[in-house]
């Protein structure tokens, strides 16, 4: 099957450093980038096929990723070493400091894909799990494939059933298959998220225990951190430092707060508190951050720490 990927793509700051190389195999497109990105370069990607993109090295310090309208803000997070993004799902990235980078993206076409999944799962199995996102930053049991199929786009030495089955072994260990598998508990609703955030904004400028969080749902401790975890992907400590976090860019962005008074109303210790988390978070100190996040929108930059 002859296959061409369409993807809508745009961004700024972002430079290929070498010539992209590429490998089209049936029903799909293999690309190798090695590219640098810029402080506060920026992306938007929306393809009507299914995707992969893995990373060859850590850049979770220094690029955020989104999947809602709007792009990146308060809803942003690290970017993962590998990310499977279903058909039509929009993605907004942001880099928060300069960094070199180099990464795989597969492209598949749904039916390729379809057919790849059906023997094994079943028809209605394959079409739900292309349809879940996921995401993880430990690629280990990855890596080695990743690097033999580089090496394969690169400089091709094998018959194209090799690529292919490479490729095939990313998205199999990737997508989530297994957790429906094992029958896994439901996740937290939609609602019931809304309702944390609302908690949340009740006591900005305190940490909220996990007993508070689950009471907040009705839920207990023990069974709201398992079926969070599931849900998020990450622990509800985590999560609500996050947002906190998340908060804390709004108001450096949107107001004219110092950031002592940020961080005495966000609930963190003090000043040197809040630069310390959000310099782990986005890989600048606050005060940077809300330099380069002003200029590139083009704001007066009338800062006072």
């Amino acid at each position: 099957m002859s296959y061409r990927h369409s993807m809508t793509c745009y961004t700024q700051g972002i430079q290929a450093t070498t010539p992209v190389q590429w490998r089209g195999l049936e029903g799909l497109v293999s690309v190798h980038w090695q590219a640098d990105g810029q402080p506060g370069a920026s992306g938007y990607y929306l393809s009507p096929d299914p995707r992969i993109v893995f990373f060859l090295n850590d850049v979770s310090a220094q690029i955020r990723i989104s999947n809602r309208d709007g792009g990146i803000g308060q809803h942003c997070r690290p970017m993962a070493r590998a990310i499977y993004v279903p058909a039509g799902m929009p993605m907004w990235t942001g880099f928060t400091a300069r960094h070199s980078f180099a990464h795989l993206d597969l492209h598949v076409h749904q039916d390729r894909l379809l057919r790849f999944l059906t023997p094994s799962l079943g028809r209605s199995e394959a079409l739900a799990a292309m349809r879940r996102p996921a995401e993880i930053q430990d690629v280990a049991a990855l890596d080695g494939l990743a690097c033999l199929l580089v090496d394969e786009i690169d400089r091709p030495s094998r018959h194209g059933v090799y690529a292919e089955n490479l490729v095939g072994s990313i998205f199999s260990y990737l997508l989530d298959i297994a957790a429906e598998e094992e029958e896994a508990p439901p996740g937290l609703t939609a609602a019931q998220m809304d309702l944390l955030q609302a908690r949340l904004a009740q006591s900005p400028d305190r940490k909220l225990s996990v007993a508070e969080m689950a009471e907040s749902l009705g839920l207990s401790e023990g069974w709201f951190a398992h079926v969070f975890k599931r849900t998020t992907g990450t622990t509800p400590l985590q999560w609500q430092l996050d947002e906190r976090i998340a908060r804390a860019r709004a108001l450096l962005l949107d107001s004219e707060l110092r950031l002592s008074d940020i961080a005495a109303q966000l609930g963190f210790s003090d000043q040197a508190h809040l630069t310390r988390v959000f310099r782990r978070s986005c890989g600048l100190p606050p005060a940077a951050w809300r330099r380069i996040q002003r200029k590139q929108a083009g704001l007066e930059p009338m800062l006072r720490k």
